[in-house]
Parts: structure tokens; C-alpha cells; sequence
């Protein structure tokens, strides 16, 4: 079976995803710090017919959101998308004026060394596939900084341009990379930034296979 990786699955925007890729027949793996949240979206999943797993890990830890996605693809096949979409947390996001060296540690865990230990956990198994895709999810200050959210703008600089050197490495291996910016909230009943409409909108990067930049919606939205 081929398996996708939403790693920061929750009951919006991971769930939705889990269950689109989940009818195009994906067995659905699922990485997060909640237990609880995990196995309530793992069994709406299978309630609905999809075969899904979830496994706990903070992406602030490497090697423990590795061990994970290892267990995942044991349990569900060769991870061939990957989805790398956790909420930052709110202490990210100080004014750049207050905001030290000491500050961007956990940011930069976040952003950058989450997403370098999840690639290189699923990687190899898509290079054996010769297939795969790598999605990125961001917020609007990913392309435009924020100065009052300096360390999510700092960070998701970082790993926009680790997906865009990926993006130009692997495309030539069949392995697509792209970023899904999603300026201000994800809202329930809007148009593009409803949980399922961005699902739909990644299940389309996925299948079209072009650009590494999109954007959910206009920056000023």
C-alpha cells in the first residue's frame, strides 16, 4: 500500500487531508504530541473505510518525529507523501525588536530541523519508489515577514528555502517538492482556506506536479 505522512495532524486541516488522500486509496499516517486527538481522528478515519495509524512525537525532536514516520511505514507501506504542516506556537511570534538569540532556538527546531529529520526519514523509500511528493504547508510570513512574528518569519524563511533546494535536487528523481502558503487563518466555510478546500488544494500539488510555491489565497487576505 502507499502511505502518506501528515506530520502536525489535528482535526482540521491534517484530518481533512487524511481523508482526501485516504479515498484515493493512501493508507494515512498521522504524527502528533496528543494521544487523544490522534486516535479520535484514526477512528473517524477507519469509521469512513480509510487504514490509518497515528503515532505521538514532538517535531522539536528529531529523532523521536523519525522513529515515528519509521513506525508509520512499517505498519502502512513506503511513505510517498510526505506533509509537514504543524501550528507553530504562539511564543514564536514576538516583535523583532524583543526578540533574542535565545528565542529562535525553538522556532528553528521547529521549522528547519523537523522538517530536515522528516525528509530524511522518507527520503530513501521514495528514491527506491522513484516517486514522491514532499509537501510543505506555511503561513503568509513564509513570503512575507511579519515584524511583530519575527521568529515564524525568521524560520519559515529557513525552511522555505530548504524546500526550494529540494525542490531543484530532486524533481530530476521524480520526487516533487512545493510549499502551500496560507495567508491569516484557516476558516471553516471560506471559499480556499476551509480545512477541505486546502486539502483539495494539496491533493492538486500532489497530481500536477509543477511549481514549488503556491499560495491558498491573495497575501492581503
Amino acid at each position: 500500500m502507499r502511505s502518506v505522512a501528515i506530520v502536525g495532524a489535528g482535526p482540521g486541516l491534517g484530518a481533512a487531508v487524511a481523508r482526501r488522500f485516504g479515498r484515493e486509496g493512501f493508507g494515512v499516517g498521522l504524527v502528533a504530541r496528543d494521544r487523544g486527538r490522534l486516535d479520535a481522528i484514526v477512528d473517524g478515519l477507519t469509521a469512513g473505510g480509510i487504514t490509518a495509524r497515528g503515532c505521538t512525537a514532538d517535531v522539536r525532536r528529531p529523532a523521536e518525529l523519525a522513529a515515528a514516520l519509521r513506525e508509520l511505514a512499517d505498519a502502512l507501506g513506503t511513505v510517498e507523501v510526505l506533509q509537514y504542516s504543524p501550528v507553530p506556537h504562539r511564543d514564536f511570534m514576538r516583535p523583532v525588536l524583543d526578540t533574542g538569540h535565545r528565542d529562535l532556538v525553538g522556532p528553528i527546531e521547529f521549522s528547519v530541523y523537523g522538517p530536515v529529520a522528516a525528509v530524511q526519514q522518507v527520503l530513501p523509500g521514495m528514491r527506491r519508489l522513484g516517486r514522491g511528493t514532499i509537501l510543505f504547508v506555511n503561513g503568509g510570513s513564509a513570503a512575507v515577514p511579519h515584524p511583530e512574528r519575527a521568529g515564524t518569519s525568521i524560520a519559515f524563511a529557513a525552511e522555505s528555502a530548504y524546500g526550494r533546494l529540494l525542490h531543484d535536487r530532486l524533481a530530476g528523481e521524480g520526487i516533487h517538492v512545493a510549499q502551500l502558503v496560507i495567508p491569516g487563518a484557516i476558516t471553516p466555510g471560506h471559499a480556499r482556506k476551509d480545512p477541505d478546500a486546502l486539502a483539495r488544494t494539496l491533493w492538486a500539488l500532489h497530481r500536477d506536479r509543477h511549481g514549488f510555491r503556491h499560495y491558498a489565497d491573495d497575501l492581503e487576505s
